[in-house]
């Protein structure tokens, strides 16, 4: 067993490194000097890009994700990012080293977060064909072997075993609370829509150590798919009404917002478009947790520069926590101890339901 020693965490410009990594991407390209491959090594802490140029490179003709690979390495400072050039490669046996060593670990357990998402279907589907038809697929062992290990995304959100289903729970909490701010939506379907709108995800993406896109993933996509695989339990819900059908694939057609986003139609519905934003925000505030993470440890207040979001972050200092002098901004006591009236549902400017805002 070979043993891990350098973790891309600590990894900084002017170093020599040697170790084994993950390929979690690799890609060809041509420079005047020859091929050259340009790749994403990964660990357990992270990921980095690395450049093999020529002539070497023409010595590694078959790489491709999922690989375990040794190399020795410069890294230097590119465009605000450390990247490495490699200068020694070799591909190594997956027998040869701890797997988890390479796999960024998932947050929570996805056991308990599957069981959070059935205990959130208990407490707010008081509708019984509802509660019936999510029952039935979550429970499916086909299923649930697919979900636990699953993915959020290749690598912009939630790129770990486990992502899926954190992604989908927080989605759905965050669809519950818009719900609690305006009654007149059908939280119910938002519920159903909001766990199953990435259902597609857990066949579009191979799980394990390279997450590639499947041949179902690259031709059908994730929408499509989870469609498909939701398909025979929907024509077995015969209590469920059609128009509810009908709502709930719109909701899971339209969750990407506009055509330009992957969106096979645009929301329709109210609880549509509160799906959409949902899945939007969730996925924002994983890519942007994701950035200042690299942050953690410097004195640093702008990330490098996010490809995904096309701008730099910058982490802004917090407010320090007051001392409890029991107020509330949702009602409750105020400072003479009279109560305040509670919030009002808020109406939505339609101006910002015009901004098309991307999702993975």
């Amino acid at each position: 067993m070979i043993a891990k020693a350098v973790y891309i965490r600590d990894i900084s410009p002017g170093q020599t490194i040697q170790d084994c990594f993950l390929l979690a991407e690799a890609r060809t390209g041509q420079s005047r000097n020859g091929p050259y491959w340009s790749l994403v090594l990964q660990d357990s802490t992270g990921q980095m890009e690395a450049k093999v140029w020529s002539p070497l490179s023409q010595q590694h003709p078959g790489l491709s994700a999922g690989q375990i690979v040794q190399v020795r390495a410069q890294a230097a400072n590119y465009r605000d990012k450390c990247q490495l050039t490699i200068e020694q490669l070799a591909e190594i046996d997956a027998a040869e080293v701890d797997l988890s060593e390479f796999l960024p670990p998932s947050p929570v357990n996805p056991e308990a977060l599957l069981g959070e998402i059935e205990e959130l279907c208990r407490r707010e589907l008081t509708h019984k064909p509802w509660r019936a038809l999510m029952k039935k697929v979550l429970s499916d062992p086909e299923m649930r072997g697919r979900l636990l290990p699953a993915t959020g995304a290749k690598a912009v959100h939630h790129a770990y075993a486990g992502g899926l289903l954190e992604h989908t729970l927080s989605v759905a909490r965050v669809c519950m609370a818009l719900a609690n701010l305006y009654p007149q939506l059908d939280r119910q379907v938002l519920l159903a829509a909001a766990i199953l709108h990435d259902l597609g995800k857990a066949w579009e993406l191979s799980s394990g150590l390279s997450r590639e896109y499947t041949d179902e993933g690259r031709l059908l996509g994730h929408i499509q798919l989870g469609l498909a695989k939701l398909e025979p339990f929907l024509s077995k819900a015969k209590e469920l009404d059609e128009g509810l059908v009908l709502h709930l694939k719109h909701l899971i057609l339209s969750h990407h917002g506009e055509y330009e986003f992957g969106a096979p139609k645009r929301p329709k519905t109210p609880e549509a478009f509160i799906l959409h934003f949902a899945d939007n925000i969730d996925a924002k505030m994983n890519t942007m947790a994701g950035a200042y993470a690299e942050l953690e440890g410097t004195d640093q207040a702008w990330t490098p520069f996010q490809r995904y979001l096309d701008r730099y972050l910058y982490r802004a200092p917090h407010t320090p926590d007051a001392p409890a002098a029991g107020l509330s901004l949702l009602g409750g006591k105020g400072d003479a101890g009279e109560k305040k009236p509670a919030a009002k549902p808020q109406e939505v400017d339609d101006r910002f339901l015009l901004l098309p805002l991307g999702s993975d």
